[in-house]
């Protein structure tokens, strides 16, 4: 019997850690693991065009499951292309190990063909990165490296030369059981105590959550009625908070909408539930400030805290809702479900007045279309630029629907080989791709590796012919626009010439039909939609100092353009004040 290789090995640890995909590009020192990978039975190579994709597609696949991912990269440029979507999944907390096979490892140090130093490189990115020099080392490297990746919910990047992953493992080589989950944080009883004495004490609380709030949907909503709070979110928290919630009053941010904003700042105590929400120009400087997060060095980092409580959300809020007296005074939370309505209703008629007429199409009509079309339990994943806006203001979350995008690295071009990760995943869910033209120009190539897998990813492309976000900094400036208007070519042509179902969409009464034949063909698509790329207006509420650098000029990228399906639902929560 054929003794096993370094990388058999590496390839078995990580099918025992959950791993079923490894995407990349293959190539040199990568061969042994590839070949390794050909021959195994419980894991599959999945070729992508470009190795960024392969990043994006693994951190996508990650954030879906909360499970470990994979990606991997040839020496030197082969994993030197990861690095950006590698920092998007760290900072998206993804658990992704990343393979960065190397040269020869007599030649490292010597200024060799291709040499670059991964585990220098990607050490920013990553809660661990490490160089395996020798087949006895590798085992116990891999095992942390994946420890620290579930962990800490993180990259981990292990460097890997391909002369030692072609040879013979050493008999016996050190391997321990693997932690596959994290388990649940609970603060502690002062921390508990301390909280629930500064609720009773507060006669107006406000809640605002970001993605942390993952899994508590049922303990935030019954904290809000306990203590009569209205609840905001950051973008990230989106998905996880706004449906079914008769305490929603919108979002705050660089793309916020409705009351958030007035209830953060209008209230007595300020409770921040699992965000790391980076404007801290959107945040209160003179209210009293609670922090709940399960990654302690997020704590404070954003603004001044008067507590910290170092735990789950879900966990804490169990913990504290039986400790807290129950108020009775809704004022507060009636006038900011008020306020919330009245500024839903006040901009939802700039998309709605004469939209069926308009040409070039509204972007805005164009995303509330997809909403109203798109699955229950779709998946969506979001271009960073207008597209962000879109999704934020449109996408109606129900607790099924995902929304995947680069909102915390901020990187162009995700949203389609994000798509490709979340489509592997599950090939019988629809996966929907808010692309703009300029990140889907980007990373094009990876529209082929739909078509080579036949994934039914749906391409919704939102072609204004310009860097739209980059545009209206320039404009936030005092700047003319300069280097950001696209020549696109019919990429609907492109499609249909790769193989895929392809069509453009010009007039309005277009888009609803051709979004439906989209989502009926069996598999990838892609709907070129032409938009208005000056539908944009600047909010009427931004200070100064919110306009500083990118920060700023994007804080006044709010739109004027209604809110879909959100409008509904503050209507209907306006049922819930007692009428006097």
């Amino acid at each position: 019997m054929a003794k096993q290789t370094v990388a058999e090995q590496f390839i078995d640890i990580l099918v025992r850690a959950g791993v079923r995909r490894l995407y990349g590009v293959v190539g040199d020192s990568l061969n042994p693991v590839v070949d390794a990978i050909r021959r195994h039975s419980g894991i599959d190579w999945i070729q992508v065009r470009h190795e960024e994709a392969a990043a994006f597609a693994a951190g996508a696949e990650a954030q879906l499951t909360g499970k470990l991912a994979a990606c991997a990269g040839s020496c030197g440029p082969g994993n030197l292309h990861l690095i950006n979507g590698l920092y998007d999944a760290h900072r998206s907390m993804a658990p992704v190990l990343a393979l960065a096979s190397h040269i020869p490892s007599s030649e490292i140090g010597s200024g060799f063909f291709q040499e670059t130093h991964p585990d220098r490189l990607f050490a920013e990115c990553s809660h661990y990165s490490e160089l395996i020099s020798s087949g006895r080392q590798m085992p116990r490297v891999l095992q942390t490296a994946i420890q620290h990746a579930i962990g800490r919910s993180g990259v981990s990047v292990v460097s890997l030369p391909g002369d030692i992953a072609a040879q013979p493992a050493p008999e016996r080589a050190i391997e321990h059981a693997l932690v596959t989950s994290r388990p649940s944080v609970r603060p502690g009883d002062d921390e508990i105590d301390r909280l629930a004495r500064m609720v009773d004490r507060a006669g107006k609380v406000t809640l605002f959550c970001g993605s942390g709030t993952a899994g508590a949907h049922a303990e935030v909503m019954e904290f809000a009625e306990r203590v009569k709070s209205p609840v905001g979110h950051a973008l990230r928290g989106k998905e996880w908070i706004q449906y079914e919630n008769p305490y929603d009053v919108g979002m705050s941010g660089l793309l916020g909408y409705g009351a958030a904003y007035e209830a953060t700042h209008e209230c007595d105590l300020l409770l921040l539930l699992g965000t790391d929400f980076p404007y801290n120009a959107f945040l209160p400087d003179d209210v009293p400030i609670v922090q709940v997060d399960v990654r302690p060095e997020h704590l404070g980092r954003r603004s001044q805290l008067d507590l910290a409580v170092w735990g789950d959300v879900r966990e804490t809020l169990r913990c504290l809702i039986p400790k807290v007296r129950e108020k009775t005074d809704r004022r507060f939370l009636d006038r900011m479900l008020k306020k919330h309505a009245d500024a839903l209703e006040g901009v939802v008629k700039a998309y709605t007045r004469k939209v069926e007429k308009h040409v070039p199409i509204h972007p805005e009509y164009v995303a509330s279309v997809l909403d109203e079309e798109a699955a229950d339990d779709a998946v969506f994943t979001v271009d960073t630029g207008m597209c962000n806006v879109w999704a934020a203001r449109y996408l109606s979350p129900n607790g099924r629907r995902r929304v995947i995008g680069s909102f915390t690295h901020g990187s162009m071009a995700n949203a389609l080989p994000q798509a490709v990760g979340a489509q592997f995943l599950d090939r019988d869910r629809q996966v929907v791709s808010m692309s703009g033209d300029g990140g889907f120009a980007m990373l094009m190539g990876d529209f082929l590796t739909l078509v080579q897998y036949d994934l039914p990813v749906k391409v919704v492309l939102f072609n204004n012919s310009s860097l739209g976000m980059v545009e209206l900094e320039m404009m936030v400036s005092g700047l003319p626009s300069y280097g950001t208007t696209n020549r696109n070519p019919d990429f609907a042509a492109i499609a249909r010439a790769a193989g895929a179902h392809g069509e453009r969409v010009e007039r309005p009464k277009q888009l609803r039909g051709a979004l439906r034949d989209a989502f009926r063909h069996r598999g990838p698509a892609l709907v070129d939609v032409v938009t208005d790329p000056n539908a944009l207006s600047i909010p009427p509420k931004i200070s100064a100092e919110m306009v500083s650098g990118f920060a700023l000029s994007a804080g006044k990228i709010v739109l004027a353009g209604g809110v879909g399906r959100m409008v509904q639902m503050a209507r209907s929560n306006l049922r819930n004040i007692p009428r006097m």
